[in-house]
């Protein structure tokens, strides 16, 4: 329960923080003017950073064991966010932020712990490393890896869905590896960006800024470090691979320009994102491409967690060498995506056939509508007893919707979602680790199955849908699949036993179809309404009676 509570923590207080710094940016002017070298075309609040900050580091004050590490990754944490906000506000010379970055390392790594001291067997019988040449390693990997993330934040939504799913696979190992403290700062970092993205998928309202840029690559690097160095079962370079593609991004950049005489740190177009747009993918699909890579190299780490040194950095240079080879070939030879007259003569056009008769938007919303109000009044039968307080709670927001219908009708939708978001993790969670005897195998399969059906049709619907407002297809719904569909089947007994990486999915699932109904139903609430007030009283009457 606290790895939720945590996740849930940090997501909520981020959600709630971004839209009041975000007006707070306006009048500090922490603004991101467009130029020529940025993609985006109106200025926008670099407000995330903080809101990110404060998500994560309270439930990590609060939840996460004391320790010299959490101490030291909260104060060399709060190093990055203050320099960052300054560089927010004021554009700091680079000199400057290189020393901030260089106390934060320093923190870690005297109060922390943090050092670079094995490679594995890419060293003769896996010699360590002497102080002399692993402490100045650790101080390079870390301020090396905080501006790789920061210098990859270039499009709506990258930065923060590279590091999501990185995050992801180190909380994970830092799970089975019982360190409670890594497994909770990840999942801590997971909500706060869940929470972020929400905002910062594009279209993005608002940017997260060097503050949340800086902290995600500091966070990133010290745990996949304390993680790896820590655990002898670990390859030392998983952190590599975890990381490899904004440090791969990163290098080349910085080798270009060098070799044009400029500054490493000048600022120009030359990212991974910005070539891949170049050659003719949209926004969107610039960012989703990267997600598929990322997820790739995450998921290669985890599967090869245990191989040796020498393989994992040979696969590394592979990738590396494919990479930039495709870059180079598509510059040299002006490689420009051309849309196929096929595609859109064929596919596209039996698609919009399909979407002017409304076949696949009113089967898909349907299913939607229909399944996830079902998934969550199934899931109220499946506690084997139902807490009183939580009954109790119910029937209060069952009185709240009725008061709310005659008091104040407009702001039902809101009351709705909120009373949706409060009741489905506790629901999900009260029925995962208390589930009934009557609930067979292959019952319990098929209700597992039906989350990982039910984001199919929510991305039909928002594909397909009429409506130009509501919630709006991005290159995050990857991420939610990849959550979804991964993390329930992450091969560890003591994880099934615990059902942890269900239970997110299975609130992820519901939260995000609940986010689409929303949007599409408008104003629209009765069925919604009435099957949300049917849930509350089974959960009231069961935990009274």
């Amino acid at each position: 329960m606290i790895y939720l509570s945590t996740l849930l923590l940090a997501m909520f207080i981020t959600i709630a923080l971004v839209p009041i710094f975000k007006s707070l940016a306006v009048r500090v002017n922490a603004m991101d003017v467009p130029n020529k070298r940025k993609v985006h075309s109106s200025p926008m609040p670099k407000c995330g950073g903080l809101a990110m900050a404060l998500g994560m580091l309270v439930p990590i004050s609060l939840l996460a064991p004391a320790d010299g590490f959490k101490s030291a990754v909260l104060i060399g944490s709060g190093i990055i966010v203050v320099f960052g906000l300054i560089d927010d506000v004021r554009d700091l010379d680079w000199r400057i932020k290189i020393a901030g970055q260089c106390c934060a390392a320093l923190v870690v790594m005297v109060y922390g712990g943090v050092k670079i001291k094995c490679l594995g067997t890419l060293l003769p019988d896996s010699a360590l490393l002497p102080d002399w040449f692993a402490l100045p390693l650790t101080l390079v990997a870390i301020v090396g890896v905080t501006n790789a993330i920061n210098l990859s934040d270039g499009l709506d939504g990258l930065a923060g869905g590279v590091c999501l799913l990185s995050f992801i696979c180190i909380g994970y190992l830092g799970y089975c590896a019982h360190n409670t403290a890594i497994a909770l700062l990840s999942v801590a970092v997971i909500g706060a960006i869940l929470g972020f993205l929400r905002f910062n998928t594009y279209p993005a309202v608002v940017f997260m800024g060097d503050a949340g840029s800086q902290l995600l690559g500091f966070l990133i690097v010290t745990i996949s470090l304390s993680l790896t160095q820590g655990d002898a079962s670990l390859t030392p370079l998983l952190p590599l691979i975890l990381l490899g593609f904004p440090v791969l991004d990163t290098l080349t950049v910085m080798f270009e320009r060098v070799a044009k005489g400029k500054s490493p740190f000048a600022a120009d177009k030359k990212h991974f994102h910005h070539k891949l747009m170049r050659v003719g993918l949209y926004h969107t699909e610039a960012v989703l491409t990267i997600y598929v890579l990322q997820a790739f190299l995450v998921t290669f780490a985890f599967v090869f967690r245990f191989h040796s040194e020498w393989f994992l950095f040979i696969f590394y240079a592979a990738f590396s060498g494919v990479i930039l080879l495709g870059f180079f070939v598509a510059d040299k030879m002006d490689w420009w995506i051309k849309r196929r007259d096929f595609i859109d003569r064929i596919i596209k056009r039996r698609l919009r056939v399909l979407k002017e008769k409304d076949i696949l938007i009113k089967v898909s919303f349907r299913i939607v509508e229909t399944g996830a109000p079902l998934l969550l009044l199934f899931t109220c039968f499946l506690p084997i007893r139902m807490p009183v307080y939580f009954s109790v709670f119910s029937l209060v927001l069952v009185a709240l919707i009725f008061v709310t219908l005659c008091v104040r009708k407009k702001i039902i939708g809101t009351v709705l979602k909120t009373t949706l978001y409060l009741l489905t993790p506790f629901v999900i969670y009260l029925s995962d680790s208390n589930m009934v005897p009557w609930m067979s195998r292959g019952l319990l399969r098929c209700y597992n199955i039906s989350f990982a059906f039910l984001p199919f049709f929510v991305i039909l619907t928002l594909k397909f849908t009429r409506r130009k407002n509501g919630f709006k297809s991005t290159p995050m719904d990857f991420l939610i699949l990849f959550i979804a569909l991964v993390v329930p089947n992450l091969p560890d007994a003591e994880i099934q036993s615990y059902q942890m990486g269900m239970l997110a999915a299975k609130i992820i699932v519901l939260f995000f179809s609940y986010e689409v109904l929303l949007g599409e139903i408008r104003t629209e609430f009765n069925k919604l309404r009435w099957a949300t007030v049917l849930a509350l009283v089974v959960i009231g009457v069961r935990g009274i009676l």
